[in-house]
């Protein structure tokens, strides 16, 4: 087993290498053969693992490949945990992946940089396997970083456009606010358990638990609760939780197979595994558990907000994405982190599908993404219509769809959870109406899209017609589990034992054990038509059929009417402004002072020049000895000379008291 893990990571790498380095050489075919066949071999080999591991209860593997740095007696390894948990994030990742992969050969098929798109998204599926494989926390911090090193990449794919280098640029300077929490959290587990493997730190955390720690003089903290929200704020950024959610819209100028691997199985959902892995830590914490659960509340609510008034399609599927993130990210504060990570799971079919729709439209429309000139595109592009109606009915949490069984098993958790405080209420009301606005926003866009008045010019009209089978298949086998894959699993994952050692909750907080335990068929019994999120979801979808099919003048009449909340969420609650008006003036303003007196004053003031002009005063007196006659070096070495001789006799104590 030892060498499949390792293959399973290496065939993306080799790919990569090869399209990135040889890709004139192989050309456009060679590219796209040689990183699919390796992104194929990593899932065909993460199946076998899923197999062995979780439906033949094989034993969990944990070891170190090599050592990367020993210093003091620590050792920094490079190593592989693979359980449950991995082994399920390894087929997510690599499936999604390979179905991008095939989906880019028709969506990136005139591109001038074919070859190195390939190579780029070869090398984040390796990034991300990194990550989810790493059985320590430095192998860990590089899968979140390189997964961040090839976003940039990505997302500033087509760097001649101006808005593509703003966006990319965006995203990799939120992403080291995040990550400066993350590092802190990470240095915090070393010097206070003394070893970055996750096998020594859950074996000792007993022993940390009760520590205080000072962050500001005279204010004590729990060290746990420092470390949890530290790791935590690198969450934020990396899964885009409010206030670091503001790169991830505007990732969306990075072509659209990019769009739906950083929003569905890679990128955005490592702060959600991230903190599922570290739940022996954040079980001790309920400061943390309550900070992450109002976070996930806030985002899921208001990002899906922000969905009503986009227009530009891939935006409108790139706000669901924060709000079902801060669904996850509130399970995840309520100890439900099953039920967090099966929505992951589902969420990862799903949202891949609608992105890889949203391409299969815009390639029809020849790259037009404004809903407003769509319309009617059902009768042109069967296999996208359908597609994506699947993957909107997973979105809203319809019954027998994927995302019924993961959406309410977090909204039940965060309903019952045990962690006294208002956030828990908050959250619970706060999700409840993210179902209705998910479901308004997703029928608004598929209704523009689909169905309705044709908006298009006569020329696009003339020239639609359904994509090719590169796109249309890859759409289809995620169309698949988007349907299935929420029954088949949510027996074990929510209400059974699927992750066994790899989650820890504590009993006092094991609130998806007090939910009842039901099949996936008692669920969607219950649910219809009886619970409130069904009555919610159907709501937003009839109010959006209303609203865009049969009286488009409400919402036109509404945005007037209430101009100023219109404002508001197309400024995006002025986030942007905030950072760009007050908070990127006032970094670059620390950063002026602490360059000129850090640098300019102390650095190359004091030390580098002061340094040079204290030694150029000391030679300009000292060469003034040199006088270059004879005789008076000759009275100098006989002055020193009766100077040794007495320091010889009677020592410097009989000659500094006779001289004193």
């Amino acid at each position: 087993m030892p060498s499949v893990y390792l293959w399973i990571v290496l065939a993306p790498l080799i790919g990569s290498i090869i399209a990135g380095l040889f890709g004139k050489v192989i050309g456009r075919s060679g590219a796209h053969w040689v990183t699919i066949i390796g992104v194929g071999i990593s899932c065909l080999l993460s199946l076998v693992v899923f197999k062995h591991h979780v439906m033949d209860g094989g034993a969990v593997y944990n070891d170190s490949v090599y050592i990367w740095l020993e210093t003091e007696g620590i050792k920094f390894h490079i190593g592989f945990l693979v359980d449950n948990l991995t082994a399920m994030m390894m087929v997510v990742v690599t499936f999604v992946s390979l179905m991008v992969h095939i989906y880019t050969i028709g969506y990136m098929h005139d591109d001038p940089g074919y070859q190195r798109f390939f190579s780029y998204i070869s090398l984040f599926t390796f990034s991300m396997l990194m990550l989810v494989m790493s059985n320590n926390f430095l192998q860990l911090f590089f899968g979140w970083e390189a997964v961040g090193l090839v976003s940039y990449l990505l997302i500033g794919f087509w760097f001649k456009k101006s808005t593509a280098t703003f966006a990319n640029l965006k995203a990799f300077l939120i992403n080291r606010v995040g990550d400066f929490g993350f590092i802190l959290g990470i240095a915090a587990v070393l010097m206070y358990f003394g070893s970055l493997d996750y096998k020594t730190v859950f074996e000792n955390v007993d022993k940390v638990s009760g520590l205080q720690m000072e962050v500001i003089e005279g204010v004590s903290w729990s060290v746990m609760t420092f470390i949890c929200i530290g790791l935590f704020i690198g969450a934020m950024g990396k899964s885009a939780q409010v206030p670091l959610h503001v790169w991830l819209p505007d990732s969306m100028e990075g072509p659209t197979p990019i769009s739906a691997l950083i929003h569905a199985a890679t990128m955005v959902t490592a702060g959600i595994f991230m903190v599922a892995r570290m739940s022996p830590l954040y079980e001790l914490s309920e400061s943390a558990l309550l900070f992450v659960m109002f976070i996930g509340a806030t985002t899921a609510l208001f990002m899906g907000f922000l969905g009503l008034v986009q227009n530009d399609i891939k935006r409108v599927v790139a706000y669901s994405t924060l709000s079902q993130l801060g669904y996850m990210t509130a399970a995840l504060g309520a100890s439900a982190y099953a039920a967090g990570i099966f929505h992951l799971m589902t969420h990862a079919f799903f949202k891949a599908l609608l992105f890889l729709g949203a391409g299969s439209v815009i390639i029809a429309m020849h790259h037009e993404q404004d809903m407003r000139k769509m319309g009617g595109l059902r009768k042109y592009m069967p296999i996208t219509w359908i597609t994506s109606l699947i993957g909107s009915l997973a979105l809203i949490g319809t019954p027998f769809f994927a995302g019924f069984y993961s959406k309410d098993s977090i909204i039940l958790a965060v309903g019952n959870s045990d962690l006294n405080s208002w956030v828990q209420s908050y959250a619970y009301y706060a999700l409840l109406a993210g179902v209705f606005f998910t479901a308004l926003y997703s029928f608004r866009m598929y209704f523009m899209v689909f169905h309705g008045k044709e908006r298009m010019d006569e020329h696009t009209r003339s020239h639609l017609h359904e994509t090719p089978w590169v796109v249309t298949v890859p759409l289809i086998a995620l169309a698949i589990p988007s349907i299935f894959i929420g029954a088949y699993f949510v027996e074990d994952m929510v209400f059974g034992d699927f992750f066994k050692s790899a989650i820890y909750v504590a009993p006092a907080h094991d609130v998806l054990a007090s939910l009842p335990k039901d099949d996936w068929l008692s669920m969607v019994t219950h649910a219809v038509p009886f619970s409130m999120p069904f009555i919610l979801a159907l709501a937003g979808v009839v109010v959006a059929w209303f609203f865009w099919m049969k009286r488009p003048d409400i919402p036109a009449m509404l945005e007037e009417k209430f101009k100023w909340l219109h404002t508001l969420l197309v400024e995006k609650y002025y986030a942007d402004h905030l950072y760009i008006k007050l908070i990127a003036p006032f970094g670059r303003w620390l950063g002026d002072k602490l360059w000129r007196w850090g640098d300019v004053k102390i650095i190359d003031g004091a030390i580098v020049n002061g340094s040079a002009k204290t030694v150029g005063f000391v030679a300009s007196k000292v060469r003034n000895i040199q006088t270059g006659f004879l005789y008076t070096y000759a009275f100098t070495m006989i002055v020193g000379l009766v100077v040794l001789i007495a320091v010889f006799v009677y020592g410097w104590d009989k000659i500094i008291s006779t001289l004193g």
